[in-house]
């Protein structure tokens, strides 16, 4: 992907005009884009029709006028800033306006949270990448205010992020209420041994219902409150992409790291008291081909842990974008340890669904040697990469379409075990971004 400067035709056009003291050019400039939403989509300037350009606009505030304006585009940005370098991501002022644009020739599938940082101080300051300044810079950003696209919440006070989902992008028809009036599940905050989980039941839960289907959603303080998963199970089960499931959504409550690392401790919890626990207050089943755990990064490889550790209860799993490159600097166990274990240990009955996203080069070729050991072992595993990055814009519509694939009802159709498959739903299939 290549970041331009001026170069596409509103922009040249909006140049042109204002040099030429067009009157209103600039606000004429506006009107279209509020009409039309934002970023900019055009036809891609090499004729390539697999590509778009995608251009980023932010109207200066004519009070506080920004000194330069950084453009974070999930994981695109991110790379850059591992290698110490975001200078492309500066954005430039159209002459003559208050129009600050950056151009992206990307690939027609991708999608990606994106957010704007006006800079008010020196560029020196605002182009830092150690982590603390990271850290401030994604405290202080914004969402894109024309965007035509329902924005990704955040939690710990930062602004939400915008959503770029090019026309090729599969589209994640679970992930908004589209005002279909889906009946709605009950959700309650409850304590575990100690831990806080967020469950929520399906629509006609009751006391005389068959056993539940039961689906654990690791990193629960972001799926509960913060991006509402009990209102995509709720679409997806109007839509009978999804049978009843009770879905647990267990938070990490400040022990992330510990617990999502092949935590033998943390994965025995899940399967010997939170899903006894689960059986006993909601009904839900004990058998292991209606249980399911899904989780993202490291909890993508917990996921995978708690399937080869404990097939007796975790039948399935779930992973996106998950950390299979764990163990860092461990000389006991080595690099990729559970790829290994996968592919030494005996053939668990377990079926997986993987996906990773293109854009997610310090994971991407991990993701690649688990699959092909599973493949090799004889598992039924169904694998994707989307056009994205590390990003929820990507994976709460893979969460729907794992779901769905592992516990939908038969017949109603399944994920396609390929590099870039489908999936059954609304308009269901690959799901890319932030």
């Amino acid at each position: 992907m290549t970041a331009t400067i001026c170069p596409t035709p509103a922009l040249r056009a909006l140049r042109d005009a204002v040099r030429a003291r067009v009157p209103g050019a600039e606000a004429e400039f506006w009107l279209r884009a509020e009409r039309t939403g934002t970023p900019l989509v055009e036809p891609d300037p090499e004729g390539d029709p697999a590509r778009r350009l995608v251009t980023f606009v932010l109207r200066d505030e004519p009070d506080r006028p920004a000194t330069d304006v950084l453009l974070l585009v999930h994981t695109v940005t991110d790379r850059d800033r591992h290698a110490g370098d975001l200078t492309r991501h500066l954005m430039h002022r159209v002459e003559g306006t208050g129009v600050w644009a950056l151009s992206h020739r990307l690939r027609a599938d991708h999608r990606a949270s994106y957010q704007f940082l006006p800079g008010h101080g020196t560029r020196e300051e605002l182009l830092r990448t150690d982590r603390a300044s990271w850290r401030a810079a994604l405290d202080r950003a914004v969402p894109d205010p024309l965007s035509r696209t329902p924005p990704l919440p955040a939690r710990g006070g930062r602004h939400s992020s915008s959503v770029l989902s090019l026309p090729a992008a599969l589209p994640q028809p679970y992930v908004t209420d589209d005002g279909d009036g889906a009946a709605r599940g009950t959700a309650s905050v409850r304590e575990v041994d100690g831990r806080r989980v967020t469950v929520h039941l399906p629509p006609g839960h009751g006391p005389s219902t068959a056993p539940h289907a039961v689906a654990v959603l690791l990193d629960g303080e972001m799926w509960g409150p913060v991006l509402d998963m009990g209102g995509v199970l709720d679409r997806m089960r109007a839509d009978a992409a999804l049978p009843p499931t009770v879905a647990l959504l267990v938070d990490t409550m400040d022990r992330r790291m510990e617990d999502l690392s092949c935590n033998d401790a943390f994965v025995d919890w899940l399967a010997d008291t939170l899903l006894p626990w689960a059986r006993a207050e909601f009904g839900t089943t004990s058998r292991p081909e209606r249980t399911l755990v899904a989780g993202q990064s490291a909890g993508g490889l917990t996921a995978a842990f708690a399937a080869f550790r404990r097939p007796d209860r975790f039948g399935l799993a779930v992973s996106q974008s998950g950390s299979f490159w764990w163990p860092e600097n461990d000389p006991e166990r080595g690099e990729e340890w559970l790829t290994r274990q996968y592919a030494t240990g005996h053939r668990r009955p377990v079926r997986l669904w993987l996906e990773v996203g293109l854009q997610e080069w310090m994971l991407l070729a991990e993701n690649r040697r688990l699959r092909n050991v599973l493949r090799a072992r004889g598992y039924d595993v169904s694998y994707r990469e989307f056009n994205g990055g590390h990003d929820y814009a990507c994976w709460r519509g893979g969460l729907a379409d794992g779901l769905s694939a592992l516990l939908g009802d038969a017949g109603a159709g399944t994920a396609r075990d390929a590099d870039g498959g489908t999936a059954r739903g609304r308009g269901a299939g690959e799901n890319t971004g932030r």
